[in-house]
């Protein structure tokens, strides 16, 4: 579906799942984007909803909100298990796809979902809302300062405490785990850094009630490179990372989600320690706007896509190793 480029893009979400309260207020704040549709297995569900977002459409059942004609692109926060199919029906209905993270619960499914949208041109992104901060792009433009880069540190982790009994991330069936639900942003902020793919990995984790619940990784690149990464459930919160070069390093404690929308900050530590910071900015509302002007234009961009398999491609490897307990090579 091409939307006219002065109209604002009509945006439906697929599931009331909590994540979907940040996406409705962004669209809400975005200049270029519109909240029509909620979609719920549950029509009286998907009615409060609507009627606590100030939604004009509430649907019963996802098939008809993707049957939609009005609707140009679709938000899916379902779990991750059910990102291929959903985002395959969305593409053959013509809508574009921001797809909540991880992508899919494995890379062969990202591919489908990426050849599905590639055939119906329509453009697929993955919810990676840090990605679209201003911060992050000053902070890509202050890597060339650091010299020859040589090493990326990346955690995210949070602690439970005892282990829910009831949720989405530590259903096996439903592709949970802490890679994905964590380590999939320490995957980016690697990528991000390097900009090119590992050639091997290498992982261990602990497993509860079936999936990954600490997971410890360390990937291997060209060129003397090497990145760490560690996520967990079970760990006090931290959400940084620290790009080393030969001459300096640049570190950020809140990369994930920055602790102000009116400020966010990092540092460059070298021969001189400098401490930056950014103005207001909300990155999930940056996001949406993106990609509505994706939608506006239709100038599909195929490096969101790329770059989230590849972020899958390296999860199912950091996986494979940390049950086979071997390297893995890509």
């Amino acid at each position: 579906m091409k939307n006219e480029s002065n109209q604002s893009v009509r945006w439906g979400i697929l599931s009331t799942a909590s994540i979907a309260n940040k996406i409705a207020r962004a669209i809400g704040l975005a200049h270029n984007a519109e909240l029509v549709a909620i979609a719920s297995r549950n029509e009286e569900r998907a009615i409060t909803w609507a009627q606590k977002h100030n939604v004009q459409i509430a649907y019963g059942n996802y098939e008809e909100l993707l049957s939609d004609s009005s609707l140009d692109a679709i938000y899916i926060p379902l779990p991750p298990s059910m990102h291929a199919e959903w985002t395959i029906r969305a593409a053959e209905q013509g809508k574009h796809v921001l797809c909540e993270k991880p992508l899919s619960a494995n890379s062969d499914e990202a591919t489908m979902m990426a050849d599905a949208c590639h055939q119906n041109g329509v453009q697929l992104m993955d919810g990676v809302m840090w990605v679209h901060h201003e911060r992050t792009n000053l902070m890509k433009q202050n890597l060339t300062d650091l010299g020859d880069l040589r090493r990326v540190t990346a955690a995210f982790t949070f602690n439970w405490g005892s282990v829910p009994t009831n949720n989405i991330r530590v259903k096996p069936e439903l592709a949970g785990g802490c890679l994905g639900d964590l380590g999939y942003y320490c995957v980016r902020a690697i990528l991000w850094a390097f900009d090119e793919m590992p050639t091997h990995v290498y992982a261990t984790a602990r497993y509860k009630v079936g999936v990954d619940y600490n997971l410890s990784g360390m990937l291997w690149f060209d060129n003397e490179r090497i990145a760490t990464l560690d996520c967990g459930f079970d760990t006090s919160i931290r959400r940084w990372f620290e790009v080393a070069g030969t001459r300096a390093s640049l570190v950020c404690d809140d990369f994930t989600i920055p602790q102000s929308e009116e400020s966010s900050r990092f540092w460059i530590h070298g021969a001189d320690n400098t401490k930056h910071e950014t103005d207001t900015c909300i990155q999930e509302v940056n996001m949406i706007e993106r990609f509505s002007s994706i939608v506006q234009t239709n100038n599909l961009e195929p490096q969101w896509t790329d770059v989230a398999i590849n972020t899958m491609r390296v999860c199912d490897a950091l996986l494979e190793s940390a049950k086979q307990g071997e390297i893995v090579h890509i």
